[in-house]
């Protein structure tokens, strides 16, 4: 075998190696989430029992790892007790009610958790940016979803809200994946390919988001999303430490990695000081 031949032999049983190690690291990863994915169960458990309601909402920016993460948390879940909801655009008739009625709709009854893949939050960041809502109803929303969550406190929902933030390297790279893997294109949309050019918008209304929004009694819980096992494993910690649940195993780590969990006020801190740096903020 001469020495070119040797070489590309070389490279490919490497590439195959690292192939097969990286497949299972993750196969080690999610194994490792099972010990809370059964604590999520005795959670269902226990708001069943008790005839309680909760909501989780999951945002971020496109290719910030809520889907996966959504995956994750409900992976082993009942059925019929929990609801994923991921509502498209209004029609034309919503377009012409309350804002939140449509999601109102899809809210969980009593021993069901409901988790919004996106939720009313698309007004504080998407529908602005592209046009797709009013000065004005951004400005009467951004006003009224405190008032409208702490009403959810009130009434006795547990209610979480998880933002997944992503660096824009690591999503422009997945958005390259997106291109070249046939499995995963029908991910990537219109919008999608114009988020890498639109990241300071969405970075700016972020910020406006978390600063108006972000409240005692319902704060925002922000999670580094580069790494996506760390941040399912967390986000999955949040929501475990939410709610009081019976049987809770007590040999489990329920802390949250505070290198990849900050809480609203936290990041807002974090923001102003990047943005300072860059001459885009007066405080």
């Amino acid at each position: 075998m001469e020495f070119e031949d040797f070489l590309q032999q070389f490279n490919a049983d490497n590439i195959f190696k690292q192939k097969v190690f990286k497949k299972f690291s993750s196969a080690l990863q999610e194994d490792s989430l099972e010990p809370y994915q059964v604590e999520l169960i005795k959670l269902q458990n226990y708001l069943d029992k008790q005839n309680k309601k909760m909501i989780v909402l999951v945002e971020g920016r496109d290719a910030s790892g809520k889907g996966g993460a959504i995956r994750r948390i409900t992976r082993y879940m009942n059925e019929k007790h929990y609801r994923i909801v991921a509502l498209g655009k209004p029609s034309d008739v919503q377009r012409t009610q309350w804002y939140f009625q449509r999601y109102v709709e899809q809210f969980p009854h009593g021993g069901e958790i409901v988790l919004f893949d996106r939720s009313w939050y698309n007004r504080a960041m998407v529908e602005p940016i592209f046009g797709f809502c009013t000065k004005e109803e951004y400005e009467t929303f951004i006003k009224s979803v405190p008032i409208f969550e702490v009403d959810l406190i009130n009434h006795g929902f547990f209610f979480v809200k998880i933002y997944f933030s992503v660096t824009k390297d690591m999503q422009n790279f997945r958005f390259q994946e997106r291109e070249t893997n046939p499995l995963k294109q029908w991910k990537l949309s219109e919008i999608d390919l114009q988020m890498q050019e639109r990241w300071d918008d969405f970075t700016l209304m972020k910020y406006e988001m978390l600063k108006r929004t972000h409240t005692r009694k319902t704060p925002w819980t922000v999670i580094r999303s580069d790494d996506k096992f760390k941040a399912r494993l967390n986000a999955i910690k949040t929501i475990l430490n939410h709610v009081p649940y019976e049987d809770k195993n007590m040999d489990l780590d329920f802390t949250v990695d505070p290198l990849i969990v900050h809480d609203g006020r936290r990041e807002i801190e974090i923001m102003e000081m990047d943005l300072a740096k860059q001459g885009k903020f007066v405080g």
